[in-house]
């Protein structure tokens, strides 16, 4: 038996991957989430329901006294619990440093003596956005770069630095306690049930609204998106395989770096609505291109991707469609 814990196993991509481990039989998963950002859902209470491989833990991993009820034998901790999105960081960066952080830091002190566990920490890309706006670095980015904070004073920036800390911190404390450790950095991960501020879902919201004139903000900036399945077997892969123990790996896709105005057009055809376009300024700290090189992923797992853009999208728009249709819109 394989047992694995999944820490923010209810957000976005920690349950599509609780999902897709719970196929294999082998697997006895425990989901840990405090719930804070995802509402207790049909979809999640259905898994719940099916899988009773499954278990569920409703707890707050910034209080350490909460770990004493976790089980000690993990195979695998996937630790994806954070607070994310850049609408938060800048209203609320003092609770994304304090939760990032906390989370994090607790975590290790109570798996530190888990010697056969590996701990994969979710990452982000956000820890490149300053050294890209200094124009240090190159586009695609590959891993082994500096990352540096290019204005402190910027909120956002406190989700890059909490992500940054966290790097480290599992390195450290790999190096020090011995249990073996894997980083991944995810690039613009998009698709079903992903939360309501991001632009794929932000725009798929727009334009069942009919929105017109349509805003887009930083509309010439490019990035590459990766959707979630193919997010979620390049993470399982890192995971399982031990060539990335030690090692920071990209995850996203590069082989179709999009204008952000292009795909807004390209959501107007699957939408079959074409509002007016009002281009507005880019958001503060925001970088101009986002691709990453995933070379490492392809060397070290052999991960390809298999959703394109066009697919991806398509299913996305959907899934948010339907949901207006039984939640209607959020506030």
């Amino acid at each position: 038996m394989n047992k694995i814990l999944i820490t923010g196993g209810a957000g976005f991509i920690g349950f599509n991957l609780a999902k897709k481990l719970a196929d294999d039989p082998i697997n006895e998963i425990h989901i840990c989430d405090d719930l804070s950002k995802v509402k207790y859902d049909d979809e999640f209470n259905v898994f719940l329901k099916n899988h009773p491989s499954v278990k569920y833990f409703k707890y707050d991993l910034t209080d350490n006294t909460i770990y004493e009820n976790l089980s000690g034998d993990y195979n695998q901790i996937y630790h994806l619990a954070a607070v994310v999105g850049v609408k938060y960081a800048d209203e609320n960066p003092d609770q994304v440093i304090r939760i990032n952080a906390l989370s994090t830091i607790n975590l290790l002190e109570w798996a530190k003596n888990i010697k056969s566990v590996k701990i994969l920490f979710a990452s982000s890309c956000e820890n490149y956005t300053g050294s890209l706006n200094q124009n240090i670095i190159s586009i695609p980015t590959p891993e082994e770069i500096p990352l540096t904070i290019d204005n402190i004073k910027v909120p956002r920036y406190s989700y890059a630095v909490s992500k940054i800390l966290g790097e480290l911190a599992m390195i450290n404390y790999s190096r020090i306690y011995g249990f073996v450790t894997s980083i991944v950095r995810y690039h613009n991960v998009y698709g079903p049930r992903m939360g309501f501020v991001h632009v794929i879902p932000e725009f798929s919201f727009r334009l069942l609204r009919k929105e017109n004139p349509f805003k887009i903000f930083g509309s010439e900036q490019t990035r590459t998106f990766c959707y979630v399945d193919d997010a979620v077997n390049a993470t399982i892969g890192v995971m399982e395989s031990d060539k990335t123990n030690l090692e920071v790996v990209n995850i996203g896709d590069d082989k179709y770096e999009i204008v952000i105005k292009n795909l807004a057009e390209k959501l107007f055809d699957i939408a079959n609505y074409y509002p007016e376009i009002e281009e507005m300024p880019s958001p503060l700290g925001s970088v101009n291109r986002r691709c990453p090189t995933i070379s490492k992923l392809r060397k070290l797992v052999g991960h390809s991707s298999k959703v394109n853009l066009d697919e991806g999208l398509l299913k996305t728009y959907n899934w948010y469609k339907e949901f207006v249709k039984k939640y209607g819109y959020p506030i």
